[in-house]
Formats: structure tokens, C-alpha cells, sequence
């Protein structure tokens, strides 16, 4: 099912919601319209029961260059209508990923340079071709992370590589990436869709209710210490306990079939 095209198509398949950057002739830099809509579509599969898994791609031969300077060039440029473009209008896709508590898998084939390269970063897990190449470009146009670079870097590959990428604005290929924990899986040309899409049609099968209940408990780990940690997760498991995909699952398992999960 097709919600909406032009410059972003967001669509619903076999309960994948999928955001596609549609912009290839511009190596899918993002517009303001583009971001006001991608944010809405992850509000909207929040809320969208039909909806167990998020992927964000781009088309073509890249993922996202990041921001099209062209079209938020025009805007009138003074400090404080720069600080709100920014908390705004970009920044409204990252408050929107940090609300999603489904699983949000980013399909990186090409280059993801600049914001282009947070929005991959922002994700739960990310699926490399072997043409992606990562770059944090900002620093070439004397400009500093804007769309949480400086915070999701070093979570995913530590302060000092983080610092590295970030101060030098170097590309990253894919193998690099990899090996630094930058990507979670790298798959050749031939393969990337494929998998992309079997990996997110895998955990579409799975107990979405326990499935968000995941992310969640992950999430609140990285602040939280141990007990906080276990407190919330045994409230977590007294309600996964109750709900009738987990009574399913143990009867399909006891039976040997395969579960049909309702997400109730």
C-alpha cells in the first residue's frame, strides 16, 4: 500500500513500513518538505498497529547526501532562525526515531554523507551494500554534526574514531564500516535488497508486542543502572506473560508449528 510518492515515498507491505528517499538525480539530499513528511510517517507507523517493522532506504545509487543546501539555503539566515530551522525541522525526524518504539532498520547502498549519514546513524540496525561509504561531512563546509552526529557516532564506534570522523570528514566504505562497528552487516549488490528485506520480514514475524518491549528495555539501559534495569523488565515480562501471542508461541512451540502473531 502506497501512502504517499513524490521526493519521499512511504508505503506499507507485509506489515514493513517502508520510507524511501526519492530524489536519485540528487543523490536523495533531503528538502524541508521531505523531512516534515518522513517525521509524519514515523508518527504514523508508531501509531499503525499493521506496522511491526520501520525500513528507511534511499533509491538509485546513493543513500542521502544529507540536507539539499539549495532548497534550505533560502531561508532567511540569522542565528536564531538558523537555531530553529534546525530544532524545528530537522531535528523533528530525530524526536520522531526516539518516539518510534518499533524496529528501525536502515538499507544503506551509496553514499550516506552529512546529515544523510545520521539519519543511518539514528537507526536500530543497519544493513550496508558493499558501494555504501560513510562520511560526516560537516567539517568540509565548516559546519559542526547537526542531526546527532556527535551523539550517536560515539555510541556506536567510540570517542576516539568517532572524534577522527567527525574532525576530518573522511569516507568510511562499507568494510571499514563494518569492522568498526559502524554497520551491522555488509552484502553485495546482488544481495543487498534481498536481505534487507528478509531481515525485516523476520522480525515482522515476531511478537511485536515483545518485540517493542525489547527496544524499550534496551534503550532505558543505556542510562539506567542494573536495577533499574531488571525492575523495569520484570514489569515488562508480567505483561508479555499475559498476552496471547506469548500463550501462542508456547503452544505453536509445544505443537511444533509456526506461530501466527496477533500483537495482543
Amino acid at each position: 500500500m502506497t501512502i504517499s510518492g513524490g521526493d519521499l515515498l512511504v508505503t506499507i507491505d507485509n506489515q514493513i513500513g517502508r520510507i524511501t528517499l526519492n530524489r536519485p538525480e540528487k543523490k536523495n539530499s533531503f528538502t524541508v518538505a521531505m523531512l516534515e513528511d518522513w517525521a509524519q510517517a514515523l508518527h504514523d507507523f508508531q501509531r499503525d498497529d499493521g506496522v511491526r517493522v520501520v525500513v528507511v532506504r534511499g533509491t538509485g545509487e546513493s543513500f542521502c547526501a544529507g540536507a539539499d543546501l539549495a532548497d534550505i539555503g533560502g531561508i532567511d539566515r540569522t542565528p536564531l532562525t538558523n537555531r530553529r530551522l534546525m530544532t524545528d525541522t530537522v531535528h523533528q525526524v530525530a524526536r520522531a526515531v526516539e518516539d518510534l518504539t518499533k524496529p528501525l532498520i536502515a538499507g544503506v547502498s551509496g553514499p550516506a554523507v552529512g546529515a544523510g549519514m545520521d539519519m543511518a546513524l539514528m537507526c536500530d540496525y543497519r544493513i550496508a551494500s558493499t558501494t555504501a561509504r560513510f562520511s560526516e561531512g560537516y567539517i568540509r563546509v565548516g559546519l559542526v554534526p547537526g542531526d546527532g552526529g556527535c551523539f550517536y557516532l560515539p555510541r556506536l564506534i567510540g570517542r576516539p574514531r568517532a572524534l577522527r570522523l567527525l574532525w576530518t570528514g573522511e569516507f568510511v566504505t562499507a568494510e571499514q564500516a563494518l569492522d568498526w562497528n559502524l554497520v551491522d552487516e555488509v552484502c553485495t549488490g546482488d544481495d543487498f535488497d534481498t536481505r534487507l528485506h528478509a531481515f525485516a520480514a523476520q522480525i515482522a514475524r515476531q511478537p511485536p508486542v515483545a518485540v517493542q518491549m525489547i527496544k524499550t528495555a534496551v534503550r532505558q539501559s543505556d542510562t539506567g543502572d542494573l536495577r533499574a534495569a531488571l525492575d523495569l523488565i520484570a514489569s515488562h515480562q508480567a505483561v508479555a506473560m499475559t498476552t496471547a501471542d506469548s500463550i501462542e508461541a508456547l503452544d505453536a512451540y509445544t505443537t511444533r508449528r509456526t506461530p501466527v502473531f496477533e500483537g495482543r
